[in-house]
């Protein structure tokens, strides 16, 4: 009997991983968590070696630390998408929320805030690889981008034409809602508190409050759940704030 494929597998050799941050404490945690896991992990302390080791050695996947010496993280980041058509996971220190919203406007994968667990940033690794691996091969269609498609269950995010639909049948949202839902969409499983949720809107220039927030998750619910009393989509983590369900 043949043995299980691993799903993290590229190729039928295990899946690399480029981790940069100039942190030597926090990269020797990375690369130990991540070699248990069976990842062969590649390491870099600035942003110009890293963009030298990835073009060198095309990783599967990227831990992008933002604030690197030499050359910046979101430089690195260009330079990389550039030239390669790899996931990146940005590491953001906590509150450089500008940086945050550029790196995901530029097409980032995914982002973990500082100070985070190492268990966590595996947890998003595996969640990207499997992401990517779901995508269509090569040579059928590109690897999802931020310009393509999103769908959530029976919910299709046409991010080109801006169009939601449901099996088919379009469904109209207001741009905050289209938003949020892009937003949930892009981090399934990830909880964004209500404050986390308001920043990000208004950094594209949306008029979102406090007190108006729940009111647009309502307005989304109401539009894309089958039942919006039992939300099966946008779910409420009571105390925390919301989440999209990672569905299978």
């Amino acid at each position: 009997m043949n043995a299980a494929k691993n799903p993290y597998q590229v190729e039928e050799r295990k899946t690399t991983i480029l981790v940069v941050d100039d942190e030597a404490a926090l990269l020797e945690v990375l690369d130990a968590y991540l070699r248990d896991e069976g990842f062969v992990v590649l390491r870099a302390t600035d942003g110009r070696a890293a963009v030298d080791l990835a073009l060198a050695e095309r990783p599967d996947l990227v831990l992008l630390d933002l604030n690197l010496p030499v050359l910046s993280g979101l430089e690195a980041f260009r330079e990389i998408r550039a030239q390669l058509d790899v996931p990146v996971i940005m590491l953001t220190a906590r509150g450089a929320e500008v940086d945050r919203v550029v790196g995901l406007e530029l097409g980032a994968d995914d982002y973990v805030s500082k100070p985070y667990s190492p268990r966590e940033v595996v947890a998003r690794v595996k969640t990207v690889l499997r992401r990517v691996a779901s995508a269509p091969e090569a040579g059928s269609a590109p690897r999802r981008t931020p310009h393509d498609m999103r769908r959530i269950g029976e919910i299709t995010i046409d991010l080109t034409a801006h169009e939601v639909t449901r099996d088919g049948t379009p469904i109209k949202l207001t741009p905050t809602e289209y938003r949020l839902l892009c937003i949930f969409a892009d981090h399934p499983g990830q909880v964004f508190t209500r404050d986390h949720l308001i920043e990000l809107i208004s950094s594209d220039g949306g008029e979102v409050f406090d007190r108006t927030l729940d009111r647009h998750i309502a307005n989304l619910r109401a539009k894309i759940e089958v039942d919006p009393q039992r939300p099966r989509y946008v779910l409420t983590v009571y105390g925390s704030g919301y989440k999209l369900a990672e569905l299978p």
